[in-house]
């Protein structure tokens, strides 16, 4: 027996890009490759059952940025806002006139 042949994910790509734009037929495909006919429509099946969640993932994670994003300004402001009060306090108890 042989071994099995292994194919890149950018390969598998390259060749489901192909069959969806149905220049060729997956036989021509196929042969042009040396890959089963079988295999090219799974990957073809698995690629369109997963495409939708490659949209899903890319949305979650810009979420997420947002999210920290926004938490990191609530971070900083509130930080800004504890060395404000540190300072008046500590102006006040040395007794440095605030000039602003």
């Amino acid at each position: 027996m042989g071994r099995r042949k292994r194919y890149t994910s950018e390969f598998k790509s390259k060749i489901v890009l192909e069959i969806l734009k149905e220049e060729k037929s997956i036989s021509e495909i196929s042969s042009e490759h040396g890959i089963h006919v079988n295999q090219l429509r799974q990957w073809r099946k698995a690629a369109l059952e997963q495409m939708p969640q490659i949209f899903e993932t890319n949305n979650k994670k810009v979420d997420q940025m947002k999210e920290d994003y926004e938490n990191q300004i609530e971070n900083l402001y509130a930080e800004v806002g504890r060395l404000t009060t540190q300072l008046s306090w500590l102006k006040k108890k040395s007794g440095i006139k605030d000039e602003s």
